[in-house]
């Protein structure tokens, strides 16, 4: 499968995945590499808000997508942008009444990346709804 078509069916995934948790608090974690550390951990956004570019790339895929928090912490609105151009797959994970949503990106093997400024190998982006503990 070309790497064109499995972002733009990545791509409808998360979309109607972010459509299902538009509204609600989502806590967002980030981990890199091997999976050997977490970058982020629980942030929580609460109330999240979508927005994406409204012209998409070629592969029919928007550029960016913007997670907003629709409550302000602290006077400051919190926001994770997600850039696109190396997503890969998005995954469920379902436990007991939990789900866990994984974006992947994939960027080149480790000794041959695509973008040498970015984490290299596969990074992982989970969302997940639910409060902090």
């Amino acid at each position: 499968m070309s790497l064109k078509k499995r972002r733009r069916e990545a791509w409808q995934k998360l979309k109607e995945i972010l459509t299902q948790l538009e509204g609600k608090d989502v806590l967002v974690s980030s981990c890199g590499g091997a999976r050997s550390h977490f970058w982020t951990a629980a942030l929580l956004l609460r109330r999240l808000q979508v927005e994406h570019q409204w012209f998409l790339q070629k592969e029919g895929v928007p550029g960016v997508v913007v997670l907003w928090s629709g409550a302000r912490a602290k006077g400051m609105q919190q926001q994770i942008r997600i850039f696109l151009d190396q997503l890969s797959n998005v995954r469920t994970n379902d436990y007991g009444s939990n789900v866990d949503y994984l974006i992947d990106f994939w960027n080149g093997w480790g000794e041959y990346p695509l973008d040498q400024f970015r984490p290299k190998g596969s990074v992982s982006l989970v969302l997940s709804l639910g409060q902090k503990k």
